[in-house]
């Protein structure tokens, strides 16, 4: 149960659709650092389970590679009896010629009995086997997505501090932009044209008042002149009426 539930998590993480993934974060770059430690997380574990299947794989193996060389030992050693009786019972000793024949039948029953271990041990060998070819397969896999991971996440990452060194200079050409009407510079522009303004209306205030006062000693001017007639007037009519007397 432990190895199908890390084979199925290696095959799952395996086939993972990064960018799909990417597509559904919110930060991209964070979501990139989690799936690095996850996956670095889940391939220790998963090497760690890996290396135990493959060293009971071994044992199996010793195990059965013992068994065949027992029955080969056994079949030695059956052989060699059965010869030693034979060999008493061609000189005639029947009794040590039985004994021997009894020796090989132990160790034929005990090579058939080293036999049938190693006879049942096989499939369980040939399926350890494929398991930790999958789960090698596996692991290779998941050492795959891993560099797609890196590599994406050092992308992304440069692409980020890209697009961030690109904003700090379109802010720092629009603080020196005198054309910007927003910035500091159009402000000052704007107050000292509203000063510039106001000192015209001053000086346009200044001249209308000093044209109303020539015109106010024009028109006094103009008046006294008036008077000054009108009492010549009146002083030359004044003679000419004493000259009429006389």
């Amino acid at each position: 149960m432990v190895k199908q539930s890390i084979f199925g998590r290696i095959t799952q993480l395996a086939k993972a659709n990064i960018n799909a993934i990417l597509d559904q974060a919110e930060d991209p770059q964070k979501m990139l650092d989690q799936m690095v430690r996850d996956y670095s997380n889940n391939i220790a574990e998963a090497e760690s389970a890996v290396a135990q299947t493959i060293g009971n794989l071994r044992m199996l193996q010793d195990d059965y590679n013992e068994d065949i060389q027992n029955a080969r030992n056994w079949g030695n050693k059956a052989l060699a009896a059965s010869r030693k009786a034979d060999e008493f019972r061609a000189s005639g000793n029947a009794s040590d010629a039985e004994k021997f024949d009894n020796l090989a039948k132990v160790a034929i029953q005990r090579q058939m009995a080293s036999e049938n271990e190693a006879k049942g041990a096989e499939p369980t060998i040939a399926s350890q086997e494929e398991i930790v070819e999958r789960l090698k397969t596996g692991l290779d896999q998941m050492k795959g997505k891993l560099n797609q991971l890196q590599s994406k996440r050092d992308e992304l990452i440069a692409r980020a501090r890209n697009a961030h060194a690109q904003t700090q200079m379109h802010e720092a050409m629009k603080s020196i932009d005198v054309m910007d009407s927003t910035s500091e510079v159009g402000r000052f522009e704007e107050k000292i044209r509203r000063e510039e303004a106001r000192v015209r209306g001053a000086n346009e205030l200044a001249a209308s008042s000093l044209d109303a006062q020539f015109e106010s000693l024009e028109d006094l001017g103009e008046q006294t002149e008036v008077e000054a007639r009108l009492a010549a007037l009146k002083s030359s009519g004044s003679g000419q009426s004493a000259i009429g007397q006389n």
